[in-house]
Parts: structure tokens; sequence; C-alpha cells
């Protein structure tokens, strides 16, 4: 797995690329160019990690069983090799996961799950919920369900989370969702929303105007937020 470091110093930021994108295209975006002081200043570490987007989600030929298996090798991949790569880069002890559109599934979803792990999540344009039709945006699984399915489907499980030592984990979780008010994902988005607060996590959630789901307002969101 390739990825791409940018910075010296600060915070850790693993940076998930949008769906089936790849390690580089942030900096092709010139995203990372709109956090250039920040970077340059010692205030944050990206981390550009790749995707299997294209072996697990949107592996059509898979069965979707096999889908969600390929996800959870990922999921191992960034705790138990991108992660310590992290720490031997900067000792930072500051730990953030941030993406767009699924990126920002994937930075949201490995941190309620593993809120020991990182201190904030940064989600922008993202999708919550995998496993339902959301306009253009199919169900990734083809109406298969499991237990895996369900712990890695946010809009599901996180309604359950109950256990009041994991709910303390979470609540210490700084996250910052934003959203297009056209994008068809904005109530699942709001969705959400509620559920946090719901749950008593604090979150902060933002709504632009237009659709906001390109890079071009990815770019300027980065200078509001991260």
């Amino acid at each position: 797995m390739e990825l791409l470091v940018f910075g010296h110093a600060g915070a850790r930021v693993i940076v998930f690329p949008t769906r089936v994108g790849r390690f580089f295209d942030y900096e092709g975006w010139g995203i990372v160019e709109s956090m250039r002081e920040q970077i340059e200043n010692g205030h944050l570490q990206l981390f550009c990690v790749d995707s299997v987007d294209a072996e697990s989600f949107y592996c059509d030929w898979c069965h979707p069983k096999n889908r969600i298996l390929r996800h959870l090798q990922y999921e191992r991949y960034i705790l138990n090799e991108v992660v310590p790569f992290t720490k031997q880069q900067n000792e930072n002890p500051h730990l953030t996961a941030h993406g767009c559109s699924l990126g920002a599934y994937h930075a949201l979803n490995i941190a309620l799950r593993h809120p020991s792990v990182f201190n904030k999540v940064i989600s922008f344009s993202g999708r919550y919920d995998i496993s339902s039709n959301i306009g253009s945006y199919r169900d990734l699984f083809d109406g298969y369900h499991d237990e895996d399915v369900y712990f890695n489907n946010p809009s599901q499980y996180l309604h359950n989370v109950s256990d009041p030592t994991f709910l303390e984990q979470l609540r210490r979780l700084e996250i910052i969702m934003v959203a297009g008010e056209e994008d068809v994902l904005l109530e699942n988005n709001k969705s959400i929303s509620a559920t946090l607060s719901e749950k008593g996590i604090s979150h902060q959630f933002y709504v632009w105007s237009g659709d906001a789901h390109r890079a071009r307002y990815w770019r300027e969101m980065v200078k509001h937020y991260m």
C-alpha cells in the first residue's frame, strides 16, 4: 500500500481518499496546497492513504460478504500499520481521521469504532449509511446484511451504542461534519447528527450552500475546519 506524507510536525492526520480514490488525489486536487501554511508551520502532518474500495464496497463481482471482509482487512491495515507508522514519524499524540465523500465515511466509521485511537474526526460530504439506496448512491451490499455490515454502518450501529465506558470514549472525540444543502446525502448527515446528539456526543455540523460535493468546496472547507 502506498501513501504520501506532507509535513514534519503537528497533529497527525490520516486522510482517506474519496470513492475508489487514490493516495495522491488530495495533492492533485490542490487540497494539500490549501493547508500549506499549517503544514509548513508544523501544525499539521498529513498521511494520505490509498483505498481498496474497488476490492471491497465497489467490487461488483464479489459476494457482499467478501466485500465487507475486505473492508475489515483495510481497517486492520490502518490500525496496525498506518497508525504505528505515523507515530514513528511524529510523536505528537493528537490523531485526526479525515476524508471527503466515501473518505468521510471511512474517517467517521473508524473513529467511532475505535475512539481510543483517534482524537478528532473531520468529515466532508459523507455518506454514513452504506446499506441503503440514497439517491444515485446504491446499497453497497445489494440487500445482503450480516453482523459485519451492521457494525460498519454508522447509521445503524450508532443508535444502539449503550456501553457507558464506550460512550465516554466517544464523547471525548472532537467531531466535525460538513455537507452541502443541495447534497443528496444531507438528510443522512442530519440523521447522524441527531443520533450523536441523542447519545450525548458533542459535535459540530455545518451546512454549506449548494451541493458542496466537489474538490473546489473541500479546498475551502479545510481552511475553516482543519
